[in-house]
């Protein structure tokens, strides 16, 4: 994660790794090699923030039982985002038409997150 502009047109505005914590967690909490993850992140998506973090142990389970869905402008829009979060991974639906859309995808991302993109019609 680096501050600055990235995917979805979100400011990243706070990186914090483990490492970098002022207030060390006590020995053994955070697993070896999980120094680097990052421990607090915020990001600026409009006039809204949304806060993250890693899971400090090394080999988390990847996330399950839930989809984040957003909605673009248009299908170009749809398109370069799909692809990017598609990047080698896992497609579930391939971005395509649908009764309720001109561009619709499911797919899972690199850190086993479930994305819904959707283009209004």
């Amino acid at each position: 994660m680096i501050t600055g502009r990235m995917m979805l047109g979100a400011l990243v505005e706070m990186p914090m790794r483990y490492r970098e914590s002022p207030d060390p967690p006590p020995p053994g909490v955070v697993t070896p090699g999980a120094e680097n993850k990052v421990m607090h992140g915020s990001f600026r998506i409009g006039d809204s923030v949304l806060m993250a973090f890693e899971d400090y142990r090394v080999r988390a389970p990847a996330p399950s039982g839930f989809s984040l869905s957003i909605s673009v402008a248009d299908a170009d829009e749809a398109k370069q985002l799909f692809d990017a979060l598609a990047d080698g991974r896992s497609v579930q639906v391939p971005l395509g038409k649908t009764f309720w859309s001109p561009c619709f995808g499911m797919l899972t991302d690199r850190c086993g997150v479930g994305w819904v993109v959707n283009a209004p019609a």
